[in-house]
């Protein structure tokens, strides 16, 4: 970890001028020793399951107490089934990159790639940096997953994992194992319609677990679409706190998507007595932003204990219902206005 009052973080951010540095030297010297801990009983998990990570309660439990950011590459590549797809195939991301380009493609690309991570060191314009390693996952990606092709929050998602992964054929590999096998491809594709039907579940989500904030989104008529659309597209990146999307992509990685609605309702309840005080449009869309900046975001160990205990039970037959249902509606909508 660099030194809390450095102007940039450990993985590269440039601090704010306002950035709290006593709240995260609060944060920082009580992590440490979690983090210590935690180091330990992975390296004895990892030295006896080095090429698979079978799905276990040990296993689940120690993912959502952290994987060590040292372990954390293999970790995320093994347990989201990357490794076995990069060893299916062969030089397939070389020859991606050497194969015949979509020019249209590439350009949209190219624009994204200054956009991504300007406040981060390692992003900066320079041979050593991680534009060129972006922009070739991105490129890779974007021919193998021709329905896709580029989605901006791609970028976001990337210029992470190159961050924590560094290096690019990995990169590529995880990515593709995020899309589709973890998140909904759909998230990206160009009708967006995988984010708009989670967008949905969410708020059919909020009827039960909150209802009085579901109440006033329905009486203001709010959209989920206008304030989660980020949280959900770039799985919380440049969103939360690095340290507490790393937490989080832990066991989305693991768990899967419903770790990504775990997220939404646990930052909603937590701030219920907020939300139920806002009187007008307004400011409860004002409220979704200020929940981001709270402090008690950056305490990243709590966060990840309260998205597991305040939401109560999280059932994935109950999210694969309901996004059937909506994934349906959304279409029938869609069809209803061409017509």
């Amino acid at each position: 970890m660099a030194c809390s009052k450095s102007r940039v973080d450990s993985y590269g951010f440039e601090r704010s001028e306002d950035f709290d540095y006593e709240t995260y030297e609060e944060f920082m010297s009580r992590y440490l020793s979690v983090l210590v801990r935690r180091a330990k009983k992975w390296e004895t998990l990892l030295a006896k399951n080095e090429e698979s990570i079978s799905k276990s309660f040990k296993v689940k439990r120690y993912t959502r107490k952290g994987i060590p950011g040292e372990q954390r590459a293999q970790t995320w590549m093994t347990m989201s089934g990357a490794i076995d797809r990069m060893n299916a195939n062969p030089g397939l991301f070389k020859s991606l990159l050497a194969g015949p380009k979509d020019a249209s493609l590439v350009d949209t690309i190219r624009t994204d790639i200054h956009r991504t991570f300007p406040e981060n060191i390692y992003f900066a314009d320079a041979p050593e940096g991680k534009r060129a390693p972006l922009f070739n996952v991105l490129v890779a990606f974007g021919h193998h997953r021709s329905e896709i092709g580029y989605c901006q929050g791609l970028n976001f998602i990337t210029g992470l994992l190159l961050l924590i992964v560094k290096d690019e054929e990995k990169c590529f590999w995880l990515l593709d194992a995020l899309v589709g096998a973890v998140v909904p491809a759909d998230y990206y594709s160009s009708t967006l319609v995988g984010l708009k039907t989670d967008c949905r579940v969410l708020l059919e989500l909020l009827r039960a677990k909150c209802p009085d904030v579901h109440a006033m989104l329905e009486r203001e008529d709010i959209t989920l679409d206008l304030v989660t659309t980020k949280w959900f597209i770039c799985c919380y990146v440049d969103v939360l706190p690095v340290e507490t999307v790393l937490r989080i992509w832990d066991c989305l990685f693991y768990e899967g998507s419903k770790i990504i609605f775990r997220v939404a309702v646990t930052l909603i309840l937590r701030n219920r007595a907020r939300f139920v005080a806002c009187r007008s449009f307004p400011e409860l869309l004002g409220m979704f932003r200020e929940i981001m900046d709270d402090k008690a975001n950056t305490y990243c160990h709590d966060f990840m204990k309260e998205i597991f205990q305040l939401p109560g039970s999280f059932p994935m037959s109950t999210i694969d219902r309901l996004r059937a249902e909506f994934r349906e509606q959304i279409l029938a909508e869609d069809r209803q206005r061409i017509k």
